[in-house]
């Protein structure tokens, strides 16, 4: 069985999907401070399939040992952790004791039932702000938030652990921006309050629940003066865990491995795509830049390729077509 913590949220649910219809067993663990308990109910409705899930913290190692106790686990996928970049600045001890506090229980609890296969949720934004584009493995790195140094710390942790016994098998997946949805139009992105990122906003705009999306900074050295992103269809990427998984139970030691389209989109080529894919028209305002953006950030997908076998199957059009879905069936 493949134990997923944070397995009800965006990316985990979708990867608990993509499990199941690869034939693997798994167990959920979450507590739910980002994420809803119908979500669990809404996976076994996709897959026909029973799910366990296990309400508790990653933090708790008593609960963890005695997940380790009761089910075959022979691997972990490990998506738990707080990840607002903005909250993350705001509350910075908070991320640092979460993020870092539950991998390190996990982990002392992996080794101590000899389960040492993981795959980690990592982040493009283990990369320093002046590299060249595209990025690739070996760009240089660095943070401009507490979220993303949360990720390189726990990074740093799993290659040590590997040096230190070579029984491990660690993938880090070094996400770009996912968004999209599940076909099925019952699962994709939850924000709560005013959304973080690009996607749920669009979608919130074109069902009226706001009236207009924020653009952040038209003066930015690229196509069109907007932001350049990496977008990525969140079952590309659950498609690409599945994959690292089964690389890592044929590996040792520890890879960190780039999941991202390899093309960059502006913002205003995103919300032109949106409005073509569902015939909706979405207005918009240009603010100030934000505070530590950048002007451009894509992917070198090499890596995936060669070691993984995997690159991204679903077009930006199915991205928008199945964001939309699933905004206007909730």
């Amino acid at each position: 069985m493949i134990l997923v913590t944070g397995g009800a949220g965006y990316i985990g649910s979708h990867t608990c999907i993509e499990l199941i219809n690869a034939g693997h067993k798994i167990v959920i663990v979450d507590n739910f401070c980002n994420s809803e308990r119908k979500v669990i109910d809404t996976i076994q409705s996709i897959t026909s399939s029973s799910v366990v899930c296990v309400d508790a913290d990653v933090r708790d190692k008593q609960k963890l040992t005695g997940i380790f106790k009761n089910y075959p686990i022979s691997a972990a996928m490990h998506f738990a952790g707080h990840k607002a970049v903005g909250e993350s600045v705001a509350k910075p001890l908070s991320y640092y004791k979460n993020n870092i506090d539950s991998t390190l229980a996990l982990c002392e609890v992996m080794d101590e039932f000899d389960v040492r296969k993981l795959i980690f949720s990592s982040s493009a934004t283990v990369y320093d702000a002046s590299n060249k584009m595209p990025l690739d493995e070996e760009s240089s790195l660095g943070c401009t938030n507490p979220y993303g140094w949360t990720k390189l710390m726990i990074e740093q942790i799993l290659r040590d652990l590997s040096i230190s016994n070579d029984i491990w098998s660690i993938v880090s997946l070094r996400y770009f921006n996912p968004i999209g949805a599940h076909k099925s139009g019952k699962l994709g992105e939850r924000p709560t309050g005013i959304p973080n990122n690009l996607m749920p906003y669009i979608t919130q705009v074109a069902s009226g629940k706001r009236d207009k999306l924020h653009v952040f900074g038209n003066d930015y050295p690229t196509i069109d003066g907007t932001g350049v992103r990496d977008y990525i269809h969140v079952v590309d990427l659950a498609e690409g865990h599945v994959r690292a998984l089964d690389y890592a139970r044929n590996h040792g030691g520890s890879q960190a491995i780039n999941l991202g389209s390899g093309t960059g989109y502006s913002v205003l080529q995103i919300i032109e795509a949106f409005e073509h894919a569902t015939n909706i028209s979405i207005p918009y305002v240009i603010d100030p830049r934000r505070p530590g953006d950048i002007a451009t950030c894509y992917a070198k997908t090499d890596k995936a390729k060669r070691l993984l076998n995997w690159q991204t199957q679903r077009s930006l059009a199915q991205m928008c077509e199945d964001s939309w879905r699933f905004e206007s069936q909730k």
